[in-house]
């Protein structure tokens, strides 16, 4: 299952951000439609006024747009530098998707902020790790026991 190292995740991520975007048109366009708001005719005002279930997955996929690029990358050096194929990474990149699938479930139902930065938090210490480790693994961090 691992045979391409940090491959899996990016991929598993990049197939989570496309089920928000559809999960986003399914919101909004009905939600725009029952506002009688015209798609290129509509103020930042508007698509405020809609309601949670529609701009909730939209700002989710905003999220997803952002702290994951540094994702993908850190997961191409590790796999690069030929640290695709260690557990501890593939395991934290793993976890990595897994919080932030659940990070997206939360935004885009209940969207319990406290329990969103939490989450966000730890999938944060995750991506630190994962960096902290090419940063070894590319020698710019010295580190030994």
């Amino acid at each position: 299952m691992y045979e391409h190292g940090m491959i899996g995740p990016v991929v598993g991520l990049l197939i989570w951000s496309f089920i928000m975007l559809i999960w986003l048109y399914a919101a909004r366009i009905p939600a725009m439609q029952k506002a009688k708001i015209r798609p290129g005719d509509a103020t930042k005002a508007q698509m405020e006024a809609l309601p949670p279930s529609a701009r909730n997955p939209a700002d989710n996929y905003n999220h997803l747009m952002e702290q994951p690029t540094l994702f993908y990358a850190v997961c191409f050096a590790l796999q690069f530098l030929g640290q695709g194929d260690h557990s501890i990474n593939i395991g934290l990149a793993w976890a990595y998707v897994a919080l932030r699938v659940v990070h997206s479930l939360v935004q885009a139902t209940v969207n319990i902020i406290i329990i969103r930065f939490l989450i966000f938090s730890i999938s944060s210490l995750a991506l630190g790790a994962l960096i902290f480790h090419a940063a070894i693994a590319s020698g710019l961090v010295q580190f030994s026991f």
